[in-house]
């Protein structure tokens, strides 16, 4: 299939009010990888039409960030959609998503003021502003994201509700190397080495699901089994925390349907992961 590479928001949402069936959209900073690709393919079992965008969007990168370095290869993009049922690609520039005197922001409490919010205090204000306007341009009825950027959908999903949204978001779980990493386009940035080492975030993950099975609930002692792992692999740890999935607050005690979510830095690149603990 040949989609339709559209880069104006005019002709994008010129097209969408022409569009009948229920449409299934996928927001990706491109660069795509396996994960992508399969949030395509649950869009394409339950949509008639296909969307997926490409915009690296530079106001969820703080400052001293990776923005001018983040892997991209918009050919490689279009070939790997161009294999799967996808109807358009949305590819808008930077000036068209923020044009001169751009000065409106959505912001959701709380909830981006934990975990990733802590050492990233701009970046889901940047994620909530992209994606309400993409959902403005494309009215999707359905919006697939993946479990990896955990709590990124949870505030998404929170945005959609308290704005009244007619979207509906899917999330999908997360897809994995056979060695157990999460696919991440940070990935590029590792060494051979330190993706070995990267390993550490789903061993240490895994560790602790082990240890609930045996019956172990303190999450301090569990959080000090997976920092030992964690470090002996030269993982620095920005945090980690366990949350009750839909608050997101810390819980002290482990329980089943609970989320153990980390951020890891390795060789300078910044990792997270999660697990939902059963």
């Amino acid at each position: 299939m040949n989609p339709k590479l559209i880069n104006s928001i005019e002709e994008m949402s010129t097209i969408r009010r022409q569009l009948k069936g229920k449409i299934g959209f996928i927001p990706t900073m491109g660069f795509l990888h396996e994960g992508h690709l399969s949030l395509v393919s649950a869009a394409e079992k339950q949509s008639d039409i296909v969307i997926v965008s490409i915009f690296v969007n530079p106001t969820q990168f703080n400052v001293n960030e990776d923005l001018s370095n983040y892997p991209r290869n918009i050919e490689r993009d279009i070939e790997l959609l161009s294999n799967m049922k996808v109807n358009y690609i949305f590819f808008p520039t930077d000036e068209q998503m923020y044009p001169e005197g751009f000065k409106t922001w959505v912001n959701v409490d709380k909830i981006t003021q934990v975990l990733c919010g802590i050492s990233r205090p701009t970046h889901f204000r940047g994620v909530t502003t992209i994606v309400a306007k993409l959902m403005n341009i494309i009215d999707p009825d359905l919006m697939f994201m993946g479990e990896k950027d955990f709590q990124q959908l949870v505030v998404l999903k929170q945005m959609v509700k308290d704005l009244n949204f007619r979207t509906k978001i899917v999330g999908c779980s997360i897809v994995r190397e056979e060695d157990g990493l999460a696919l991440s386009s940070r990935n590029k940035y590792l060494t051979n080495e330190g993706r070995k080492k990267a390993l550490c975030l789903n061993k240490s993950l895994l560790l602790a699901q082990k240890l609930f099975s045996e019956d172990i609930r303190s999450s301090n002692k569990i959080i000090s089994q997976m920092t030992i792992l964690i470090e002996d692999n030269e993982g620095i740890i920005d945090y980690i925390e366990v949350i009750d999935q839909e608050s997101l607050e810390h819980i002290s005690e482990l329980k089943s349907g609970c989320r153990i979510a980390l951020a890891i830095i390795v060789e300078n690149t910044r990792l997270i992961d999660n697990i939902k603990i059963i």
